[in-house]
C-alpha cells in the first residue's frame, strides 16, 4: 500500500461522507487548514499531523497517492458513513451534528474516529454494540452487551497540551516568528549557540495573555542577542546563552535532534535553526514536569458523574491526543496513566466505573489492532463478571 491509491469501497464511502458534510463546506475547511499548514513550517507541520485524517480523506476524494498512514486513516474516516448510515433519523441528525463540529474551528475528526474504534474493539471482544448516545441520545456513547451482561461506555478525548505548561503549538509558533530574526543574526555572528529557557508560568498561544507572551519572549530574545547579553530572567523566564559544546552539532539536524533530545530529555522542547556554518539550537522547558497523565484524571473525575447513569457498569474510554510516539511510549512504560487512573478509581466519583481505557493515535493507527491501556476498578461489582471480562481486565 505504499503510496498506492484507495480502492473503490473507501473511494465511495469517503465521498459520500463528504457529501454528508456538504461539499461547499469540506472544501472551504481543507482550504482553510492547507492555508494553516503552510502558513509557516514548524506550526504548519504540526497542522498537518492533526488533521492527518481529513487531509488523507481529501487524497482519496482526488483519488490522489497515499502513504501507508494515510490508507489506515482513510479507511478509519470511510467506516464513519456506514454507520451515519445505518441510524434512524433521530441518530442521523445527531451524526451529521457531531461531524460538523467535527469540521469547525479547532475540531478534528478523532472523537468520531476514536467513537468508531471503541465500538469495533468492543465488537471484536464478542459484545453487540448500540451506539446509544447517536441513537437515543443518552449521556453515554455505547451500550455494550454480552452473555446478558451490560456495559455504558463512554468515549472522550483529551489534549495532552491540557497536562503541559509549554504546549507545543505554542513552541512551534514562537520559532516560526523567531527563525528569520536566529538566521540574520547568525550570519553576523556566525558559530555555535545554544539558548536554554525555562519558563515557570509556561507558555501558550490560546487568548490574548498567550499571545501576549509569545510576542514579550520573541521581543526579549531578539533584545538579548542585539545586547549581546547572555543571560536574562525574571519570574516569567530565564534565558541563557551559551556556545554550544555537543560533537554532533555538525551533523544533520536530525542527528543534532536526538542528540539534544538525549541531552535534555524527552520533556523538553528543542528547535534548530541554521545559516551557512552557523547553529543556533534553543531548548525550553516549563518549572514543572509534564501532567498529562493528571490532566487525564482530573477528566475522568469530571466525566464520570456527567456521563454514565449509575444503573449499569461503566466504561470511560479515553483518547489522549497530541502525543508523539516517544511521549506515549513514556507514559505508558513509566506507568504515569497508569498510576493516575488507579488513583481515580478509588475516587466516590468512580463508583459506577468498572474500568477506564486508554488510546492514542498510535493505536488508532496500527496495523495490527494494538491493544489499548485497559485498568478495572477492583472495587466494582461488575469487575469479576465472566461476561464482561474481555472488556474490564486490565491490559497495561
Amino acid at each position: 500500500m505504499n503510496n498506492s491509491r484507495a480502492p473503490a469501497g473507501i473511494r465511495t464511502q469517503v465521498n459520500a461522507l463528504i457529501e454528508r458534510a456538504g461539499r461547499k463546506s469540506w472544501a472551504a475547511r481543507i482550504e482553510r487548514l492547507h492555508d494553516e499548514a503552510a502558513s509557516s513550517p514548524r506550526y504548519g507541520r504540526l497542522v498537518a499531523l492533526r488533521h492527518a485524517a481529513e487531509f488523507a480523506a481529501e487524497k482519496v476524494a482526488r483519488d490522489l497517492p497515499l502513504a501507508p498512514v494515510d490508507h489506515v486513516l482513510a479507511a478509519r474516516v470511510a467506516a464513519l458513513e456506514p454507520l451515519a448510515a445505518g441510524l434512524d433519523d433521530a441518530g442521523r441528525v445527531r451524526f451529521e451534528a457531531a461531524l460538523a463540529a467535527a469540521l469547525e474551528d479547532d475540531g478534528t475528526l478523532i472523537p468520531l474516529l476514536h467513537l468508531h474504534d471503541t465500538a469495533e474493539r468492543h465488537r471484536a471482544m464478542g459484545f453487540e454494540v448500540a451506539f446509544a448516545g447517536l441513537e437515543d441520545g443518552a449521556s453515554f456513547d455505547l451500550l455494550a452487551t454480552r452473555e446478558g451482561a451490560a456495559v455504558e461506555i463512554a468515549c472522550d478525548t483529551l489534549s495532552a497540551e491540557a497536562g503541559r505548561l509549554v504546549h507545543r503549538a505554542a513552541w512551534m509558533r514562537l520559532m516560526d516568528r523567531i527563525d528569520p530574526d536566529l538566521q540574520t543574526w547568525l550570519s553576523a555572528h556566525p558559530g555555535r549557540y545554544l539558548l536554554k529557557m525555562t519558563l515557570p508560568r509556561g507558555l501558550r498561544e490560546a487568548g490574548t495573555d498567550g499571545t501576549e507572551a509569545l510576542a514579550e519572549l520573541h521581543r526579549r530574545i531578539n533584545f538579548m542577542l542585539a545586547s549581546a547579553r547572555r543571560s536574562d530572567h525574571d519570574e516569567a523566564a530565564v534565558l541563557r546563552l551559551d556556545p554550544l559544546m555537543l560533537a554532533a552539532a555538525q551533523a544533520s539536524e536530525n542527528g543534532l535532534m536526538n542528540r539534544l533530545r538525549h541531552e535534555f530529555g524527552p520533556e523538553a522542547n528543542l528547535a534548530v535553526t541554521g545559516d551557512g556554518q552557523g547553529v543556533f539550537v534553543l531548548a525550553a522547558r516549563a518549572g514543572s514536569e509534564n501532567e498529562v497523565a493528571v490532566a487525564m484524571r482530573n477528566r475522568l473525575a469530571a466525566l464520570a458523574p456527567s456521563r454514565l447513569t449509575g444503573t449499569r457498569p461503566g466504561i470511560l474510554a479515553m483518547f489522549i491526543e497530541d502525543t508523539d510516539r516517544l511521549e506515549w511510549r513514556l507514559l505508558r512504560e513509566q506507568l504515569a496513566l497508569e498510576g493516575e487512573a488507579r488513583q481515580f478509581l478509588t475516587f466516590p466519583e468512580a463508583r459506577p466505573v468498572v474500568a477506564v481505557t486508554c488510546t492514542s493515535r498510535i493505536e488508532l493507527c496500527a496495523v495490527d489492532g494494538a491493544d489499548a491501556l485497559r485498568f478495572r476498578n477492583p472495587t466494582h461489582p461488575a469487575g469479576k463478571l465472566p461476561a464482561l471480562a474481555p472488556a474490564v481486565l486490565s491490559v497495561c
